[in-house]
């Protein structure tokens, strides 16, 4: 944005609050106007869309401690400047400058002891190189600095999250698609280059970050890019071992072999299953019944018999002195 623009734009009125308003002022007339203006609620509104535009360039500027101060002093500057054509009366450029620089117009300018600012038509040395360092021309130029990084936030459901996605930001009154990759974790930040504020001066712009916040799956969970879930299994599956049918995240399914003798928790893999290459990660559960019916019981009984003198729990008080 240049000086010029700054004169044209009275950014406070834009926004609707006085030129002495505190950032909570500013902030909550923003985000009053950016909910009434934002594209969502008005389609194919282009006034609104405008103003929408309008606003976010207002609260660009005046959220902004220093683009503030220095949007003030371009307008105070603007606003008493009084220009005359050569060879007219008192109140031209010489009263600006002269005020600026110690000199002044009226009696003392041009005078004894008077000290005059002097305007060319030609080369180098006038109100064009003073005026081009002021308002982002040729002659006196600021550093180059990089805008600042703005941040932002979004929601996605947990199947998008995993297979990756393009969303639309409204980001200070333009909007910004951003892509998030395949295998994004609940309150992960993605930072965007170059989608920041603008820089100054021929800066490079600052950066966007993005906190990605993932709805939760009733089965899977992601674990970098792999994908885990948790199967259930009977108890003479997992002591004799079997084969099951596991779902998959693309609708599909995948058969994997339950060793005899697997106790619970152990994990298998389903390889390539799960996002961008990753695996599909599958821990056994053995299902303990609720209820057993009378035959159920006794062959419960005669399996406790068939089996008596064995104790999982032998070591476990010997590893616990350790």
């Amino acid at each position: 944005m240049t000086g010029q623009d700054w004169i044209e734009k009275d950014f406070y009125k834009v926004l609707g609050v006085p030129k002495d308003a505190d950032q909570a002022a500013i902030k909550k007339a923003y985000r009053k106007l950016a909910r009434e203006l934002h594209p969502d609620h008005n389609p194919g509104d282009a006034k609104a869309e405008a103003r929408f535009k309008e606003v976010g360039e207002a609260y660009a500027v005046l959220s902004d401690a220093e683009q503030r101060q220095q949007y003030d002093q371009v307008r105070a500057f603007a606003g008493g400047a009084r220009f005359s054509a050569p060879g007219g009366g008192g109140g031209g450029f010489e009263d600006i400058f002269g005020g600026l620089f110690g000199g002044g117009a009226g009696p003392g300018a041009g005078g004894p002891g008077g000290t005059r600012v002097r305007y060319t038509q030609g080369g180098g040395g006038g109100f064009e190189d003073i005026l081009g360092g002021m308002f982002g021309g040729g002659g006196f130029r600021a550093a180059p600095r990089k805008g600042a990084d703005v941040g932002a936030a979004t929601t996605l459901p947990f199947r998008q999250a995993a297979e990756g996605s393009t969303v639309a930001l409204s980001i200070e009154g333009r909007i910004v698609n951003a892509r998030i990759p395949a295998g994004v974790q609940d309150g992960q930040k993605i930072r965007l280059r170059g989608k920041g504020r603008p820089g100054e001066g021929g800066g490079e712009p600052g950066d966007l970050v993005v906190t990605v916040h993932v709805t939760p799956h009733p089965v899977f969970a992601l674990d970098g890019k792999n994908l885990r879930i948790t199967v259930p299994v009977t108890f003479p599956e997992a002591a004799l071992g079997t084969q099951i049918t596991v779902p998959t995240l693309d609708g599909g399914t995948v058969k994997l072999k339950v060793p005899a003798g697997t106790p619970s928790g152990r994990v298998l893999r389903a390889r390539g299953k799960g996002v961008a290459g990753g695996d599909l990660l599958v821990t056994l559960q053995v299902a303990v019944p609720q209820k057993l019916d009378k035959d159920a019981k006794a062959a419960v009984e005669a399996f406790a018999a068939a089996t008596e003198g064995a104790d999982p729990r032998a070591d476990l008080f010997a590893k616990a002195a350790e």
